[in-house]
């Protein structure tokens, strides 16, 4: 099962607000007797980028693809891909950034996704949802 992306009725999912932290390089420093500091790059990608996405006001069975999609991957156990509509290049976790596309994923650092914690669901009216989640970049 994929990152949900459409709605159930139809359309893209797309967040109504987006952080993002672009994470770091795996990096050890030692400090010296003196005092002097060494430090040491362990990796050439980038890792533990977090994205947050919030999904205001969305139908409950929308909501429901996010719980569904936490069971499938077991948790923050398993990695997953979010993914672009199929047969498109369109990415709805990205809707209304107008940046260099790559720039907010992990997948061009070698990175795929796994949740931090399970999906927050606040019903804010009959039928109505809010829905955020929050995932970690893993190699």
């Amino acid at each position: 099962m994929t990152f949900p992306i459409t709605k159930t009725n139809g359309g893209d999912l797309v967040p109504s607000a987006r952080s993002f932290e672009s994470g770091d390089y795996p990096v050890k420093t030692y400090k010296a007797q003196n005092g002097a500091e060494h430090r040491i790059l362990y990796g050439s990608n980038r890792t533990n980028m977090k994205l947050s996405l919030t999904y205001a006001n969305i139908l409950d069975a929308d909501a429901e693809q996010f719980l569904d999609h936490y069971d499938t991957v077991q948790g923050t156990f398993q990695t997953f891909a979010v993914g672009n509509v199929v047969g498109t290049k369109i990415n709805p976790t990205r809707g209304g950034w107008e940046g260099n596309k790559d720039a907010l994923g992990a997948q061009a650092q070698g990175n795929d996704y796994r949740y931090e914690g399970p999906p927050q669901v606040a019903q804010v009216a009959s039928g109505r949802s809010t829905v955020t989640v929050n995932l970690i970049g893993v190699l």
